[in-house]
């Protein structure tokens, strides 16, 4: 089942634009390079505590999911699973009576010339609307994902803390979440006062809080009309002694926040294997 999560994805236009924005917030800018479908081409900001940003651009249009929330504005449009060995995960959940596709082979081409290849598995997105995809190295992880100075960065932030998710029906999206990560959920959903549905669960070292709107006129109802069940906020965990929003000029539409937290680093024990 998932372990944790491996990145989370921010669509940008313009990826040096970016990277030079990004680097002015404060963190680490990594170069990714140009992925094998000739179509995308990325940057990463990668975290001392496990897991990414990916910064995604496209060098010519397509007619991806991905792409297409592009078009409705820059910023998230999606995040990735990390589990232990994905050819299990797809025995496990056919074995539970799900509809699993054979995982994708992708890959890139660094600007150092080395090759990064990975699988990847998504469920049935009408189904499972809410789901993320999964990610999984094939070759050496540390290819993929910078390490050492690449994670230290002037803003303070070490890791992915909570992500929010807007999802249309929460109840259905708890269970599914339940499927991949093995969740039992103990609470009933919560509800805030500005009439916001919610529930909250870990994955890994990392939050994932689902929230439904019961005004459909929100701006989260908004949001998930035009861009779908996709990731709307992020938090950071920090060696910071006071915690801050990151401009939101220089983050390309993705709303994240770095909190106060105590220095202490813990690294999963899934990421401290460089070789899944």
């Amino acid at each position: 089942m998932a372990t944790g999560i491996d990145h989370v994805v921010i669509a940008v236009n313009d990826l040096d634009q970016a990277i030079a924005d990004y680097t002015s917030a404060g963190f680490t800018v990594s170069p990714g390079g140009e992925h094998t479908n000739a179509v995308t081409k990325n940057a990463l900001i990668a975290f001392a505590a496990g897991g990414y940003f990916e910064l995604i651009a496209w060098n010519k249009p397509d007619d991806t999911v991905w792409s297409k929330r592009l078009q409705a504005g820059e910023g998230f449009i999606d995040f990735a699973l990390r589990t232990a060995d994905l050819d299990a995960e797809v025995v496990r959940l056919r074995e539970q009576g799900v509809d699993v596709p054979d995982p994708v082979p992708g890959g890139r081409k660094r600007p150092d010339g080395e090759m990064v290849e990975w699988k990847t598995l998504r469920l049935d997105p009408e189904r499972y609307p809410s789901l993320p995809f999964y990610c999984h190295s094939t070759n050496d992880r540390a290819l993929r994902v910078p390490f050492g100075d690449a994670t230290l960065h002037a803003n303070g932030a070490i890791g992915i803390d909570t992500i929010f998710i807007g999802v249309s029906d929460l109840d259905q999206a708890a269970a599914d979440y339940g499927l991949v990560a093995g969740i039992a959920f103990e609470e009933e959903p919560h509800t805030q006062p500005e009439a916001n549905r919610w529930q909250s669960f870990k994955v890994g070292t990392v939050t994932i809080t689902l929230f439904e709107s019961e005004d459909k006129d929100s701006d989260l109802a908004r949001s998930i009309a035009r861009r779908g069940e996709a990731p709307v906020e992020v938090t950071l965990s920090s060696t910071m002694s006071e915690g801050s929003a990151i401009d939101h000029n220089l983050t390309h539409g993705a709303k994240l926040a770095i909190l106060a937290r105590a220095a202490t680093i813990e690294v999963p024990e899934w990421e401290q294997d460089v070789d899944a």
